[in-house]
């Protein structure tokens, strides 16, 4: 009996704990109030917790109650004026192709979107200095975006490959022949054929003397990494000008991206509310429709607020000392601290112009600069860092702000949801279409945007990052005095064409490289 009684109350004690721990585990699902705030509490959105308030409370007040006249209106939606350059390609078929190549030349390019896309055309480029055959260059998986898309993915390739045809000889995949080739061959021991090494800008003559002759030894060489690594300076124009014929020509989104890019232009251009009200007859064609309607204006934001641009600028954006314990946290992860600006306090960061633009700052400086509440934005971003708590301040200046969330469909969006790199080729094209884009930070979508709407001659804002800095150091400064100081400081950055300097990039600077005096 004793030993019955005994089996008895060990039951019930293991029964008890056990309805506890069942308890435990569901007390998340079943008092979600006293939990949230801990699932939430992540590096990438201690921001968003901890919603942070206007840095400049008093310039945002006066900026919800402006008003632009119809001048300033069209002042800046205006067109650029012809500054007198053209694009110029045709000497990027002076060389032409010999019949015998010497050998296959495989690239593999870490970076996102932007930063592959101009790997892309130094690929093309040291291939014509080779002689090579290209292999359709391999994009890494980005260790922030953790995008595994394919070149193919994002690219028409077989656009690029007809467009380039009389310059360089593409292939899409090796001959079985040199099948063995592969990213995980070389990530398993050294290898003969792979150029580890290539200094960042090398010199022509770099890649005669060290690349070539692996191409005539084994008739394959692999370089890897491959981001930057040809020179801007000292480069023959036919090579300049190919160079500028892969990224304006010959690199096109696939089809599905350019489709619901357009869709998104259209529906920016032409709301949907207004596109309903036209008639009852939802069946009419879509062109008689919108004839009765004027198309409307946008403008492009490339917010580059993410988790990793916060962390690796080192400024505070005000979300208190959790927020800066996480990207302090985030540093040491990715950079194991190693980060220039940190050895810099806030304010010196910001008066040089190195702290990117929060959502709040880039909404005062279009607010500023005349653009008002009427003004349709469209938000090029991937994941804001501090999620919609950051952004809200953006969208009190400017409500009619969207994105590609709010303008397509989910079905739409299937093929590109949680893709990087796609996202990024959705925005790139809607602001290639924009009527003004302007970019919160300098970066490579800002620079390849820069450089490609230059060659096109459309208006880009490009801020100017030391002024505003100093600006919004200044807490006592009036509306009227960050107005004026903001149009005087951005008199000639608004698309002006600026001719390239050395070393810097052909990419963002297509004059006089890739354009001519008409």
């Amino acid at each position: 009996m004793m030993r019955f009684h005994y089996q008895s109350h060990c039951y019930q004690h293991l029964r008890r704990e056990a309805i506890f721990g069942l308890l435990l585990l569901l007390s998340p699902v079943l008092l979600p109030c006293f939990f949230t705030p801990f699932a939430h509490a992540s590096s990438s959105t201690f921001s968003e917790w901890n919603a942070p308030k206007p840095r400049h409370l008093s310039l945002l007040r006066s900026a919800l109650e402006r008003e632009s006249s119809n001048g300033e209106q069209s002042d800046l939606w205006s067109p650029l004026a012809d500054q007198g350059w053209r694009p110029f390609l045709e000497s990027a078929n002076a060389l032409s192709l010999p019949q015998k190549s010497e050998g296959y030349l495989q690239v593999f390019l870490d970076g996102g979107l932007n930063q592959q896309r101009m790997g892309i055309c130094d690929a093309v480029a040291v291939a014509k200095i080779l002689n090579a055959t290209l292999v359709i260059p391999h994009l890494e998986v980005n260790p922030v975006w953790q995008d595994s898309s394919s070149f193919t993915d994002i690219f028409d390739v077989d656009h690029f490959i007809d467009v380039l045809k009389d310059d360089v000889s593409i292939v899409k995949e090796l001959p079985d022949e040199f099948s063995w080739s592969t990213r995980e061959y070389y990530a398993t021991a050294t290898r003969a054929t792979r150029i580890k090494r290539a200094p960042v800008h090398a010199s022509i003559n770099w890649y005669l003397e060290y690349v070539l002759p692996v191409l005539q030894s084994y008739g394959i060489a692999a370089i890897s990494p491959f981001s930057h690594r040809l020179s801007f300076d000292n480069t023959p124009s036919e090579i300049q000008q190919l160079r500028c014929k892969v990224n304006f020509k010959a690199l096109v989104f696939v089809p599905h991206i350019r489709a619901l890019g357009d869709a998104i232009v259209h529906r920016l251009r032409y709301p949907p509310g207004e596109s309903e009200a036209v008639g009852s007859n939802y069946l009419r064609e879509t062109a008689d429709q919108y004839l009765k309607q004027k198309p409307h204006k946008f403008v492009v934001v490339h917010l580059r607020f993410d988790k990793d641009m916060a962390a690796h600028s080192a400024c505070d954006f005000g979300g208190g000392k959790a927020e800066k314990l996480a990207l302090a946290k985030y540093r040491q992860t990715i950079w194991g601290g190693r980060v220039l600006n940190s050895q810099f306090t806030d304010e010196e960061l910001r008066s040089q112009g190195r702290c990117p633009l929060t959502p709040e700052e880039i909404g005062l400086l279009l607010a500023a600069l005349g653009f008002d509440n009427s003004t349709r934005l469209y938000l090029a971003s991937h994941k804001v860092y501090g999620g919609e708590a950051r952004i809200s301040t953006l969208r009190e200046l400017f409500p009619l702000m969207e994105n590609k969330k709010s303008l397509a469909s989910s079905e739409e969006r299937v093929h590109i949801k949680g893709k990087a790199s796609l996202l990024a080729a959705v925005d790139y094209y809607v602001g290639m279409h924009s009527d003004i884009f302007v970019s919160a930070s300098p970066g490579n979508m800002h620079n390849a945007l820069v450089g490609h709407r230059t060659f096109e001659n459309k208006k880009t804002i490009r801020p100017n990052m030391a002024l505003l800095g100093q600006l919004f150091l200044n807490k006592n400064i009036t509306w009227s005095e960050f107005r004026q100081a903001v149009a005087e400081g951005h008199q000639n950055r608004l698309g002006q064409l600026r001719l390239r300097k050395p070393r810097q990039s052909l990419y963002t600077y297509p004059a006089p490289d890739c354009m001519c005096r008409a």
